[in-house]
């Protein structure tokens, strides 16, 4: 794929006149010029990005202390470390010296986080334990040199970040979710498998794609056969309506199919977007499996297959959508201007055995095969819009409802952002 590069004209100026373009235009999608931009690119990372709370890892990734897993993320990267403590911390992967990448491999064990360039040595926690040679510098002192970190919060075993020290707290609004999403109990679940899709597009794109499904009808026949969700909502209300109806009893938990929506504009603070509703399956499909049969046991508290799945939205990048018997993690994450990574997680009950209890390529059959989908898809979509030809078109008000509200979000932030130069 040709990528578009921004004229040499870019400028903070040149920004706040499209912003100003785009705040009066209603209903249609984004002009090519937030993709195309290394100026809007770099001001989305530190203005909106890194501020936003985002899932980093799972507890199970770091269940030992001196267990670290790495969450690279534009071109930084932090490790998820459980420090002496038995606290979690995520720390930046970067030496307080002169800047090398502490940890190479993204998974592993220490006891200390040694810098391989000059052995710079620190504590699980981050603080500096040595550094060769330094008394030699009048005044130094190691308290000074910590390893920078971000803040982090768990909740059912989920480990999020946000990179901003005065970040707002995510724990209230996650305690919404408590009986939806509590009904899988995350924390003991296991990670089946995990998948990275880097698709050569700028992250909006991957994450516009996700907030809209009027493409499913045509773009994932396997998706479209077996939820509602790719239909109007008048079309399956009778159908849903039923499905919520019968969900406490045949699940077993109370308040499963409780809605709630705090997302973008409305979320409680910055970067706390949370949401769940439970959407229909069609009739004779209980999961989304290839044949809609179950492909694993039963998640937590589960205790029955009521036709329904769970969708929840944690933070502006991070969803899932959580079947009865398996529950499937999507992240967007940017890594360039032009690349997005796509991480898809799949959970299974924390006793199933793999080959025993699930077959794993039964299992992830219908979310890899629907990611590959989206790759194609949002790969013409980057070509379509870079063309010098391409004009933005409406908005469909049903389907692409909450793409309006990530897009009035996104221009809010950015118009803040450049307002502070």
């Amino acid at each position: 794929m040709t990528i578009s590069t921004t004229s040499v004209g870019d400028s903070l100026s040149l920004m706040r006149e499209k912003l100003s373009r785009e705040q009066q235009k209603q209903g249609k999608a984004l002009d090519r010029y937030f993709y195309q931009s290394h100026l809007v690119y770099q001001k989305e990372l530190r203005s909106l990005v890194y501020k936003s709370w985002i899932y980093a890892a799972h507890i199970s990734d770091v269940p030992n202390r001196g267990d670290y897993v790495l969450f690279n993320i534009g071109d930084d990267s932090i490790i998820i470390v459980r420090d002496d403590e038995n606290d979690i911390k995520a720390l930046m992967n970067i030496c307080r010296h002169r800047g090398a990448r502490i940890c190479k491999d993204q998974r592993g064990n220490c006891t200390t986080l040694v810098c391989p360039y000059h052995c710079w040595t620190y504590n699980l926690d981050g603080s500096l334990r040595s550094a060769r040679h330094m008394e030699m510098l009048e005044g130094f002192d190691k308290a000074d040199y910590s390893l920078k970190s971000a803040r982090v919060v768990v909740y059912e075993g989920l480990i999020f970040i946000n990179c901003d020290p005065n970040a707002v707290d995510f724990l209230g609004p996650l305690s919404n979710l408590k009986e939806q999403l509590g009904a899988y109990d995350l924390e003991a679940a296991k990670v089946a498998c995990r998948k990275t899709y880097r698709v050569d597009a700028n992250w909006k794109f991957c994450l516009e794609n996700y907030l809209e499904c009027y493409h499913c009808a045509t773009a994932h026949p396997a998706y479209a056969q077996r939820h509602t969700f790719q239909d109007l909502k008048r079309n399956v209300a009778a159908q849903v309506a039923d499905m919520h109806k019968r969900a406490p009893r045949v699940t077993g938990v109370e308040g499963v199919e409780n809605e709630h929506r705090k997302i973008y504009t409305d979320a409680e603070g910055f970067g706390t977007c949370v949401s769940a509703h439970r959407y229909g399956l069609y009739e004779g499909f209980l999961t989304g499996s290839e044949d809609g049969q179950p492909v694993a046991p039963l998640m937590g508290k589960m205790q029955g297959y009521d036709g329904g799945a769970g969708d929840f939205q944690l933070g502006p990048l991070s969803f899932m959508l959580n079947y009865p018997d398996h529950c499937v993690l999507y992240r967007f994450i940017p890594r360039g201007r032009n690349a997005t990574d796509m991480d898809v997680v799949w959970f299974v009950n924390g006793d199933a055995e793999e080959g025993v209890d699930y077959d794993l390529e039964k299992l992830i059959w219908l979310w890899h095969h629907t990611t590959l989908e989206d790759k194609f898809i949002i790969t013409q979509n980057s070509e379509g819009v870079n063309s010098h030809f391409f004009e933005p078109g409406p908005y469909h008000p049903e389907f692409e409802a909450t793409l309006q509200q990530f897009a009035k979000w996104y221009l809010h932030t950015l118009t803040q952002a450049v307002g502070e130069g």
